[in-house]
């Protein structure tokens, strides 16, 4: 680890630390992790934040997470039949249906992916 340089604010020593972005946003399932580790695992959180490694591990759950996604995503329209011709002839039923699947698939991701 390298050495910090403080700033003096009063009475108190404040680190100078700067978190390096990245070009790439994070996504919502990588902003989900984040306020995960945030709540949940603080000391993992800024032991990420001081070795720089937050974004990159943020962006590495957002991959992995959307991957996943896709692939439920297509296996649950499969297997409930939700076809490009139940969206032409019944859009209601169809919106319906693949907001279930989204739901069922975001709480799977956040029970394998997210919160592990």
């Amino acid at each position: 680890m390298t050495n910090l340089t403080y700033t003096k604010s009063g009475d108190y020593f404040i680190p100078d630390i700067t978190i390096k972005g990245t070009s790439k946003p994070i996504g919502r399932f990588g902003r989900m992790r984040r306020k995960y580790l945030q709540e949940e695992k603080s000391i993992l959180y800024n032991d990420l934040v001081l070795t720089e490694k937050l974004f990159p591990h943020l962006l590495e759950v957002e991959e992995i997470a959307q991957r996943r996604f896709d692939v439920l995503m297509e296996q649950m329209k499969t297997q409930r039949n939700i076809t490009e011709e139940l969206k032409q002839m019944n859009p209601m039923i169809w919106v319906g249906e693949m907001n279930n699947i989204r739901a069922c698939i975001d709480e799977i991701i956040m029970r394998e992916i997210i919160c592990e």
